[in-house]
Formats: structure tokens, sequence, C-alpha cells
């Protein structure tokens, strides 16, 4: 009589592309293969978005600058460091008060005070910047992108916000273990 578990556990062993053989659970192959995945495409998306900027004329950032350069031009709104920790969903305020003043120093920002609260705005090299970054991106991704595949994008978008509430709520119960 064979062991169910013990056929999976194997089949696992062998099954998908993962980075961590040891941390595929019998549960979901499906897992590890997504979380590998993960570790790819973040790493191709920070290399991209780094040589991008670098392409439209700002060489020295950071992938955390980038983001968060790109999230203070978002709607043309004034941002404060804990909105734009929260959205990003940056844990670590220091890591993006550092970029912050990276980018307030390059005149790519500036900072208001208003009262005890400090908001964050584009300046217009920061603005130039930032449009010259959407013509690359447009010139060397979106151009090769097929449009069919939108719809996947989009399904795909939906399933990463889903996992990042389930990494999330795993974070804070083995923060309590």
């Amino acid at each position: 009589m064979s062991n169910p578990p013990l056929a999976r556990a194997r089949k696992a062993q062998g099954a998908g592309i993962v980075s961590s053989s040891h941390l595929v659970s019998p549960r979901s192959v499906e897992a590890s293969e997504f979380e590998f995945g993960m570790i790819v495409a973040w790493n191709a998306f920070s290399r991209w978005i780094v040589r991008c900027m670098a392409a439209a004329g700002v060489p020295e950032l950071t992938v955390t600058d980038v983001l968060v350069l790109h999230h203070v031009n978002h709607r043309a709104r004034n941002k404060k460091l804990a909105d734009i920790c929260f959205v990003l969903n940056y844990e670590d305020t220091h890591v993006v008060a550092y970029a912050l003043k990276k980018l307030v120093t390059a005149g790519l920002l500036r900072a208001d005070k208003q009262g005890k609260d400090v908001f964050y705005l584009p300046t217009e090299t920061g603005e130039a910047a930032v449009r010259r970054y959407r013509e690359v991106r447009e010139a060397c991704l979106v151009d090769n992108l097929d449009p069919q595949l939108n719809p996947e994008l989009g399904e795909l978008a939906r399933l990463l916000r889903t996992m990042s509430g389930l990494y999330d709520q795993a974070a804070r119960a083995a923060t309590s273990l």
C-alpha cells in the first residue's frame, strides 16, 4: 500500500523549478514555484527599473530611490514619509527616509514642511526624469508586450496583491511565534 503524502513529496522533489528544494511542501509545490518566480522576477524588475532610470538620464539611483521617485510623482499629490512607506509596503522607514533625502539632494524632489509634517513633491527636474523614464519604458518594454497578454497581466497583478496579503499575514504570525 502506497503512502499518498510520501508519493506527493517524492513527486514534489522532481517537479517544478524552485530555488530551495528543502522547502518544497507536498501540499503545494506550486507555492515553491511561485516563490522562485517572484525572486527571479523581482531581481529582473529591480535591474530593469534602475537601468531604465539610468537610460532616462539619472544613473545613480537604487531600486528604492526609483520606486519612491515614481510614487511621489504619482497623481501630483504631496506625500508624507509614512504614506510612501504604507503604499510601497516598506516596513523600514529609515530606508525610505534615506531615499527621500538622496532624491532631495539630487534635485529630483523637494521637501515642504507644513507644521510638524514634511511633505515631498517632485521638482521640475524630477518630473522631467519621470517623463524620460516613461519614454524609455514605452520604447524598451511596452512596445515589446503582446497586447493580448493584458488580461492575463491584470489577473497576475490581482494574484500578486492577494499573495502579498497572505505573506503579510504570515509575517505577523511568524513574529508571534
